[in-house]
């Protein structure tokens, strides 16, 4: 019988989530990646300002590039402290 290798993946657990913080606001995603202008979507941030990344842990921020894949973790408590919000212009 051929081993399973499916559960190895994160995609391949049932129910997993991810959340989103943007700007304070949490939203649900299911994918284990994001696009800048699917962060852009979800949040309601404008095209004419940057989207910064949020390090909550280290208290650090970083200008996302527009065609930039943020790699997410599940989960809230156990997930990597980011968020994301609009720059300042």
């Amino acid at each position: 019988m051929k081993e399973d290798d499916s559960a190895a993946k994160p995609q391949a657990v049932a129910g997993l989530k991810y959340t989103l913080d943007i700007e304070g606001k949490k939203y649900p995603w299911d994918e284990d990646t994001i696009t800048v202008p699917q962060i852009r979507q979800l949040g309601g941030l404008p095209a004419d300002q940057p989207v910064m990344e949020v390090d909550l842990h280290a208290g650090t921020e970083r200008q996302l590039a527009e065609d930039e894949v943020v790699e997410l973790r599940p989960g809230l408590g156990f997930s990597k402290k980011v968020s994301f919000k609009r720059g300042n212009q």
